[in-house]
Order: structure tokens, then sequence, then C-alpha cells
């Protein structure tokens, strides 16, 4: 198809093809993009095929443009903080701990480790696979040559000495 009917097929409906856009996106710059994505698309195109209907084919250009636009941004609102970034960086330097809370910290971790150290070697391999390697009863159980249900009491006992030590409810 020859570029100046492209064109002037382009110039005719330009502006129903920009509120066709908009119609999806509701923001007119964003619908004159993908109008201009579109042209692009069809110059494209038409070098490589020719059409029948070279107007509903640039309709089409932009219906999906515009809904692939919509399903992008539902997709990146998920993903990014609906915050300003100043707000989420002064959250985030909030949540530094005190040099109190680091300390509190290690105390306590400090006292794990010795609550563990006193358990025996079995009960507290299986506490430490289920806490810290996450790893299922099944595969405790198979590890240590233990049934499902005594590895589930091995990790149960590991877990209330270690609360007893600490103080924990």
């Amino acid at each position: 198809m020859q570029q100046g009917v492209l064109l002037a097929l382009y110039s005719t409906y330009r502006r129903d093809l920009v509120n066709y856009a908009n119609s999806f996106t509701g923001d007119m710059a964003r619908a004159e993009d993908i109008v201009q994505e579109a042209w692009l698309r069809l110059q494209d195109a038409a070098q490589k095929q020719g059409f029948r209907s070279p107007r509903s084919y640039l309709y089409s250009i932009v219906r999906n443009l515009a809904l692939d636009g919509r399903r992008r941004e539902k997709r990146e609102r998920m993903v990014v903080v609906s915050q300003p970034l100043d707000t989420v960086a002064e959250i985030s330097a909030d949540r530094q701990p005190s040099v109190d809370q680091v300390l509190l910290h290690r105390d306590e971790m400090e006292r794990l480790y010795a609550a563990l150290a006193e358990l025996p070697e079995r009960t507290r391999i299986a506490f430490e696979m289920h806490r810290f390697g996450e790893r299922k009863l099944r595969e405790i159980a198979a590890c240590l040559d233990v049934s499902v249900a005594k590895a589930h009491t091995l990790v149960v006992e590991a877990l209330e000495h270690c609360k007893e030590r600490l103080d924990q409810p």
C-alpha cells in the first residue's frame, strides 16, 4: 500500500483514534503516544503485507496497545509502592533498630544459642532444620530416620525449651 494513502488515512482518523485510545486510558497524553505507536506499527506492517482494511487494522492496533498498557500499569501498581518516594525513605529509615534494640536482640540470640546447645543433638538438629533450614517435617524425619510424628515432637520440644529459656509465653 502506498505511503500517501496511509498518511491520508492517518490524518483523517487521527483525532478519532486519539479519542478511542483515551476511552481506554483516561489520559490524553498516553492516548497520543498510543496512536503514534500504532501509526509506526501500521507503516511497518504495510511494508511487509497488504491490507484489506487498513482503517480497521489501525483501530485494532490502538485497542491492543491501550489494553496492553492498562494491564502493564495494573501489574506495576501491584508491585510499586503507592506512597511518594520521600515517605518510603523516611519510613525505611525509621525502621532501623536503635543501638539498645540491637544489643537486646544480640542478648536474646546468645540466650537462644545457649538454649539450643542444651538440647539433645537430634532435637537440636530437628529444630534447626525446621526453623532455620525451612525443611518440612517429612524431610526432617527422613534425615533423622524417625517418623514424621517423632520429628514433629522433637521440633515442639525444642521450641518449648527455647521459649522457657527466653522467658517467652
